[in-house]
């Protein structure tokens, strides 16, 4: 990616990577539920100034001492956190196999930090701010509490809010029995977040990729 690139996409997003993130989990509470999975998909612009999904990044996570599994979240999302066969990871190692490409990308196309892109972020960054704290990871490479979602962006766009409802009316295909995996809900979730921002650039904005206006530094 050239210097040209680099500078667009660190103006379309006023200086932020986006980088789609999902989290799967054992209950809904950030402080005392263990996150099993998550899953990074780091963006980047084409030559022809589309935003486009790059690499994805994934871990299994081993729950942290103490935690709670609650059993209705474990059979919603169907992960065996003690499966002989499941490769995991501490908290703290899992979140610094992610977070190392995701600096990386964000040093090379010359943005100053990744926003969290989530289908209801709010969930996903709460319980990845308390990992973050509870494993004393530094560098933490996202914004605290700044993000983009993709519920709110879909109900505008295609007026649905539930993820698999927004891929169909996106024109996705959806699969069911993927579903609730954190790679294939962080892929799917990328894939429609970049679809609504090139429709939006096909609508309005100028062939840089930039709101028609905002010529930028």
């Amino acid at each position: 990616m050239n210097k040209q690139d680099r500078s667009v996409i660190a103006r379309r997003f006023r200086g932020y990577l986006p980088v789609i993130i999902d989290i799967e989990t054992a209950g809904f509470n950030p402080a005392k539920n263990a996150i099993l999975e998550i899953a990074a998909v780091i963006t980047a612009m084409d030559e022809n100034g589309d935003l486009v999904p790059t690499d994805t990044h994934a871990c299994h996570i081993r729950p942290f001492e103490g935690s709670i599994l609650d059993p209705a979240a474990l059979s919603f999302n169907k992960i065996d956190p003690f499966h002989p066969f499941r490769i995991d990871h501490e908290e703290k190692e899992a979140l610094q196999k992610i977070f190392q490409p995701i600096r990386t990308a964000v040093r090379d196309q010359g943005c100053t930090r990744a926003i969290l892109v989530g289908h209801n972020p709010a969930f996903d960054i709460g319980f990845l701010n308390a990992a973050v704290e509870r494993s004393g990871v530094k560098k933490n490479p996202f914004h605290p509490f700044s993000t983009f979602d993709t519920a709110t962006l879909a109900g505008l766009v295609y007026g649905q809010t539930v993820l698999a409802k927004a891929a169909l009316a996106a024109g996705m295909e959806w699969d069911n029995v993927q579903a609730h995996s954190a790679v294939y809900d962080a892929e799917q979730t990328s894939r429609l977040f970049c679809a609504i921002v090139n429709l939006w650039r096909s609508l309005s904005c100028d062939q840089r990729g930039l709101p028609a206006g905002n010529s930028g530094p």
